[in-house]
């Protein structure tokens, strides 16, 4: 596939020595943006677009966009989920334009040809005048590059990406499980969209060590403590699972049905799992959410948060699960209000020379450290590593 490119190039940027620290630089740069669209976005990686949940019925699609590459979701006749890119095969018009909704064929508004939910051309008004080399069957709309785990739909843009499974790695398979409710049935609740002024990366660098200092939420119902664990793969992904304590109810809430937790294991009551590179699966009490981030600029990136029940789910637990779902986790959630405006004053303060470091659970050495505790701010490392090497990046002698 022939992938879209610019004339925009970065000078060689050399990181220091020391594995901990991150220059500010990678946050703010223009130039560095357009080639991690090449290099990564559009490059040998797997990025998560949607989840089958959100296409249940034949002829139910959904757009999205990796970078600034338009994609089109669709669940076919047989039942199928395809990716295609949302650009007419003829003069590469945007084909849909509504973020979702049921369609029996797509059609280009610009010369009226007409696709079916497989993505085959299957009208192209005055046809019999076309060029004699015209073949129908040559301009179906071109598919993307698919691979489906539980239920979460990847996409490639990459020749060269190895296989799903392997790119997920096994230490990230249970956590990623326990998230999408054991066998990835679920059935969408709703959405909230934001745009958070910050980049990609500093969204995607979010610690254990941060969430019972920042977020009042946690203080007041006295979440603090409890066992859990950080687990890290070589190429980027990261995720903290953490058992819930009972909560001491503080008196601060008058129904405090929205934190009661009716999972069965309260182990695995808190799982956050970050994929390279910026898509985030969350669980915690009763919430299933699923959060689809585009890189839209080097200082822009939405995040589309995603609420799901399990198919099996009682109507009372489907109804809990809504009121805890967006109320808790979600953009002005009640755990998670303070993130928006970090995230911007994290931009803000990138703009200043030198370096982001890292201190909590620093061993030292030159190599990342895959053995961390639950609140070490390390967990991020290995991430910045891979990136690091991903894009080509030297460091200090």
């Amino acid at each position: 596939m022939n992938m879209p490119t610019t004339s925009t190039s970065t000078r060689p940027l050399v990181w220091t020595k020391r594995i901990s620290q991150v220059p500010k630089e990678v946050f703010v740069s223009e130039s560095l943006f357009e080639e991690e669209l090449r290099t990564i976005f559009y490059g040998d990686c797997w990025h998560v677009v949607a989840h089958e949940g959100e296409l249940p019925e034949v002829g139910d699609f959904k757009t999205f966009e990796l970078g600034r590459m338009p994609l089109l979701i669709v669940r076919g006749k047989d039942r199928q989920v395809r990716v295609f890119l949302n650009s007419c095969t003829h003069r590469g018009t945007q084909v849909e334009t509504a973020s979702c909704g049921n369609r029996t064929e797509f059609e280009c508004p610009y010369h009226r040809w007409l696709f079916g939910l497989e993505g085959d051309l299957v009208g192209c008004p005055g046809s019999k005048e076309f060029s004699p080399e015209f073949q129908k069957e040559d301009y179906d709309l071109k598919e993307v590059r698919v691979g489906v785990h539980l239920g979460l739909v990847f996409v490639t843009l990459g020749k060269a990406t190895p296989p799903l499974e392997d790119w997920i790695g096994a230490p990230i398979m249970e956590p990623l499980s326990v998230v999408l409710g054991g066998d990835g049935r679920l059935k969408l609740l709703g959405y909230q969209k934001v745009r958070y002024a910050v980049n990609w990366k500093a969204y995607n660098d979010n610690d254990g060590y941060h969430a019972p200092l920042l977020h009042t939420g946690f203080r007041l119902l006295n979440w603090q403590g409890g066992q859990g664990a950080q687990y890290m793969t070589e190429n980027g992904h990261a995720c903290i699972v953490a058992q819930l304590k009972p909560i001491q109810h503080s008196g601060f809430l008058k129904d405090t049905s929205l934190i009661t937790f009716k999972g069965q294991n309260p182990e695995k009551g808190s799982c956050v799992v970050q994929l390279f590179p910026c898509s985030v699966v969350v669980k915690h009490l009763d919430v299933i959410n699923l959060r689809f981030a585009i890189a839209r600029s080097h200082d822009v990136t939405e995040v589309h948060y995603a609420y799901f029940a399990h198919v099996d789910d009682s109507e009372d637990m489907v109804r809990h699960r809504l009121r805890q779902s967006s109320n808790l986790l979600g953009p002005c959630g009640m755990v998670t209000m303070e993130d928006a405006a970090i995230f911007q004053r994290i931009h803000i303060g990138s703009y200043t020379p030198g370096q982001a470091e890292f201190q909590k659970g620093v061993t030292g050495g030159d190599q990342p450290s895959f053995d961390v505790k639950q609140n070490d701010e390390t967990g991020q490392l290995p991430k910045w590593e891979h990136y690091r090497k991903l894009m080509g990046f030297q460091r200090e002698a």
